[in-house]
Parts: C-alpha cells; structure tokens; sequence
C-alpha cells in the first residue's frame, strides 16, 4: 500500500513538471492516514491540457481575425469613400440611392431595403459625407475593440454587420453573419462558461471555405483554356490587378514551376476542401492548406483583404487542441477553457439553462437557414454555366464565388496625361502623366505593397483598361475632376504634375502595353521594373468646356473652373 501511494505522489510531481502532457493522471481517493481506498471506487481524470473536439479558444481566434478584416475594411472606407461616393465624390451614393428610391415606387420602405440593404436609407442625407465617416469611424472602434481586447458579444457583431452592408464585399458580409451566432448575447467574457461555441457554427464557417474554393477551382476549369493546358501561370503574376515586387520575381520563374503552380492551385481547390468531412485530422491537413495557399497568394501580389478574408473560415478547421499554441501559457482564456473542460468529465459541469436551450435552437435554425440558401448555391456549383460572385439572396448571406476564371494575357494600363498647351494637336505640346497610387505608371517605380489595405481607384482602373472608356465613363468624370486640379480626385493619387501650377489645360488618357522587365537585362540595370509600348489613344483629349454638355446629361456636377482659367 506504501509503495502504491509512493508510486501515486512520484507520478503527481511528474505531471508538474512536465504540464504540457496530453495523458491523464488518475488521483486514487485515499484515507485520512494516507493510505488508498479499495479498486472499485470511481477514479476521475484531470486533464493538464486542451483535448480535441471544443471550440473556446478557436472562437477567440475567429472574432479577432474578423474584426481584423473589418478595421481594414473600414479604414479603406475611412480614407477613400467621401472621394469616390460622398456628396462631392466620382460616384455620388445619394444619386444611387435615390435612383433605387424611384424604382421601388418613391419610398424608403422594404422594397428599398431588399434591393439595397444599407443603413444610410435611414440617416439624414443632407450630409452625406458626414454620415460615411461616422460608419466608418463607428465600425473601427467596434471592430478595434474586439480586435484588442478578444471579447464581443452578439450586439457588437451584428452592428458591424449592419454597418457594412453600406460598403458591401459580399464575403466579408457572410463571414461577418457568421460570426454574429459565433458569440455570446451580451457578456464579453472570452470563454463564458454557459455559452459553448456552437459546432452548428464551426460547420458554417468550414463550408463556407469549401464553397469558396470549389468556386473558384470550378470557374477556372470551366473558364480559360489556359487553366487547362497548365499556362496560366505564365501570365497571372504581371497581368494581375496590382503586382507587387515579389510579383516582378515570381513572373520570371521556370516554365515548370508555372505548370507545378498550376496543378497545385487545382488540387488546392478541387480536391483538398472534400478532406474537411473526412475526420479532424484530414480536416485540419485542409485548413492548413488553405492557409499556406492564401499566404503565397498575399506574398506575390496586392489582392486587396481577400486572401486575408479567405484565411478566416479556414481556421474553423482546428480545434482548442491545435490552436493552443497561439495562447501563452497561463493565459486567462486558455486556463478557463482547460477548468471548464476538467469540470465536464468530473461531471461538475453547470446545468442547461433556459438561455443555453435557446440558444440551442438559435444554432439549429442557423444550420437550416444555411443549409436552404446554399441549395441555389450549389446548383450554381453543379452548372456548366456556373457564375461567379452571386448573390442570391439580398442579405448576401449565402454566396457564390470564384476568381480569375479567365487570365489577361497581357497588361495594358490607362495613363492620364495633361498639359498646357492651348491646343492639344501641337506637336511641341508637352504631356505630363499622372501618377496613381499603386498601379503601374512610371516605369522607373518599383511595385507597391500594401497588401491587406486596398486602393479601390487604382484596382479600377486595372478594368477599365481592358475595356473602353464608354463602358467606363467613371474616368471621364477623373478627367474632368484633373482639368479643375480638384483636390477630392487628387487626394487618391500619388502624383499631381501640376500642383502649385496652373491646372492643365487638355487631360487625354493613353492607352499603354506594360511587361515586366528581364531581371539583369540593361533595362533593369537602368533601374526599370517596367517596360512599355503604346497602344493608342484611350480617349481624346478633352477640356472642361468641352466635357459640359457631357456632365449635364450624366447629371454629374460640372468641376469648378479655376479663377485663373475663367
């Protein structure tokens, strides 16, 4: 008996020196003299770390990646939506939110709503700008809050939600939805021990990156021939949206490793989502994945926060197991997801209440709701005419996508260019470029990097360029904004070559052929990163008396014309 109690306290100070085993210790009830009770007593188990199968820590971890994507999100509307849709903005969203009003009938009712649900329908628009800000402001601070500290409730994300419908990126407005039946109602604790991450939730979240990826690895076969033929990956890293300097690099690699890319994005995306149904292991070796693959998507180019985003539902594919490496030890949410485990196998775990009941059937009816929204969705999947970047609902909770279903085989940019000369036909007239943030221009700047933030103008222009500026009248309007020097348009470019001067009298926009310099050829000892060829003209020279008649009849306001020019 001496030598089994002795045996007992050898394995206790064993466990406390090693706290990071996964076995469990059973503790022999004993007598008062120290001596053990006889073999048929029960024995409990107390675990010294997390065991598979609960959710606490993976929930913490889910909201905090949300609310990162949402700061995001909301700082680029911050910065770049009273340029783009204020009162004085490209696209004014009063325009279009009173051409919604006249379709629907001439009221704000929920025939508005459903075509465009947006919180701005119920705000004064007599100052719209001031009504972007405080969204965008209102939602950093939520979504910065949560960011910082772990902790939200139902209240903080469903406000966020709301919020964002007036910005909407339909992925982000079904992870955001999600993420809503993710945590408690009302208390902020990072692990409240009488609401259990729902496993209803965690399924959501893991189809939603299986729906993602299906998407987009059907699209492309469905689509380009060059996803078929392996090739696509010859052209992808120069004629993306916005390449970055790992871009100029990975464009240059063997044509081998293009094949190999390209294999591996269709295994990415049509074979690995089907192992998340089949067991944990199989279903973590998919998250991982998924992640690796985003992240070589965020190294080779600036994809605006959609690889970000797209990380998010892939890590519902681990559980408080697997993810415990991300919390110190000693940590309070780690410590209390390990007691509430303890008490639930010593049976001391607390009774269902009513709110738990509740929000049972919550989780339950969340499965459903999902389940007959992604009956349109998958039918998209199944059809040859499958289509991209749906919704199907007005709410945008259940959506399709797919990316790049078709690959630019070359890049062509659109290059502002003006000048002072009175007449824009003079041979001696001198032309001067206007510079963009980020894309391509000058062919002497090195590519930009600004991946998870997003300059919408610049991604933009990546489309117009491929089309003609009559189904992109939007950049007869920059146009016109850059013959008045208007400081709104101005202030989402990166280089004015009039500032301090006279506005130009002509603005004409070029149309240009850009590659990738050779790395060590004699252009790239010059120090360019580009190399261009003109096209052709892209739209004519114009001038602000000119663009009047083209204003009014858009009903876009006529840019100030400066003193000077008047």
């Amino acid at each position: 008996m001496a030598a089994n109690a002795a045996a007992a306290e050898s394995s206790v100070r064993k466990r406390r020196v090693d706290s990071r085993r996964t076995e469990t210790e059973r503790v022999p009830g004993g007598s008062s003299d120290g001596t053990a009770t006889n073999g048929n007593s029960e024995k409990k188990k107390q675990f010294v770390s997390l065991q598979p199968g609960t959710y606490w820590l993976t929930r913490i971890v889910l909201l905090r990646s949300v609310s990162f994507i949402y700061f995001v999100a909301f700082m680029v509307a911050y910065n770049q939506n009273k340029q783009l849709i204020g009162e004085n903005g490209l696209m004014p969203c009063k325009n279009y939110l009173n051409s919604v009003k006249r379709y629907v009938g001439g009221k704000i009712g929920m025939s508005a709503l459903a075509y465009t649900p947006s919180v701005l329908w119920f705000l004064d628009w007599t100052s719209m700008d001031a009504n972007l800000d405080c969204i965008a402001l209102l939602g950093m601070a939520l979504s910065g809050f949560v960011l910082v500290t772990g902790m939200a409730n139902m209240v903080i994300m469903v406000t966020l939600w709301v919020l964002y419908h007036s910005l909407v990126n339909s992925q982000l407005l079904e992870t955001g939805f999600l993420a809503v039946f993710l945590c408690p109602a009302w208390t902020l604790s990072q692990v409240p021990s009488n609401c259990p991450p729902s496993l209803v939730c965690i399924w959501t979240f893991r189809w939603l990156i299986v729906r993602i990826m299906l998407g987009a690895g059907l699209i492309k076969i469905r689509g380009d021939q060059c996803w078929r033929d392996l090739t696509c990956m010859d052209y992808h890293y120069e004629t993306q949206p916005v390449p970055n300097p790992m871009s100029y690099y990975m464009h240059r690699s063997p044509w081998w490793f293009h094949r190999f890319e390209t294999l591996s994005n269709h295994f990415i995306e049509l074979i690995a989502p089907f192992f998340t149904f089949l067991g944990r292991r199989l279903c973590m070796v998919n998250g991982a994945i998924q992640i690796l693959f985003q992240v070589v998507l965020i190294i080779s180019g600036n994809l605006s926060f959609l690889n970000w985003l797209t990380i998010v539902p892939s890590l519902a594919c681990f559980d408080d197991a697997s993810l415990s490496f991300l919390f110190r030890c000693g940590s309070r949410a780690k410590e209390a997801a390990l007691e509430i485990q303890n008490k639930e196998v010593t049976g001391q775990a607390p009774k269902p209440t009513k709110g738990m009941l509740i929000r049972w059937v919550v989780n339950i009816s969340l499965g459903v709701l999902i389940g007959v929204l992604s009956v349109p969705v998958v039918m998209n999947l199944l059809s040859p005419r499958q289509v991209m970047n749906t919704s199907f609902d007005p709410l945008r909770i259940v959506n399709t996508y797919g990316a790049f279903g078709s690959i630019t085989k070359e890049r062509t940019e659109v290059i502002f260019q003006g000048t002072l000369s009175p007449d824009p036909k003079d041979p001696g007239a001198g032309w001067e470029e206007y510079q963009f943030r980020c894309k391509p221009g000058d062919v002497y700047r090195r590519p930009c990097l600004i991946s998870p933030y997003h300059y919408r103008l610049d991604w933009l222009m990546w489309f117009a360029a491929f089309q003609t500026y009559e189904q992109s009248e939007w950049v007869i309007h920059v146009a016109g904004r850059l013959l008045a020097n208007d400081s709104t348009v101005l202030s989402l470019l990166d280089h004015n070559p009039f500032q301090g001067r006279d506005p130009p009298r002509w603005v004409r926009g070029e149309h240009f052929r850009y590659k990738f310099s050779q790395p060590g050829s004699t252009s790239a000892a010059q120090g360019k990163w580009w190399l261009r060829k003109r096209i052709g003209p892209y739209f004519p020279a114009v001038d602000l008396e000119g663009l009047r008649g083209y204003f009014q009849s858009r009903n876009w306001p006529h840019p100030h014309i400066p003193p000077s020019r008047s």
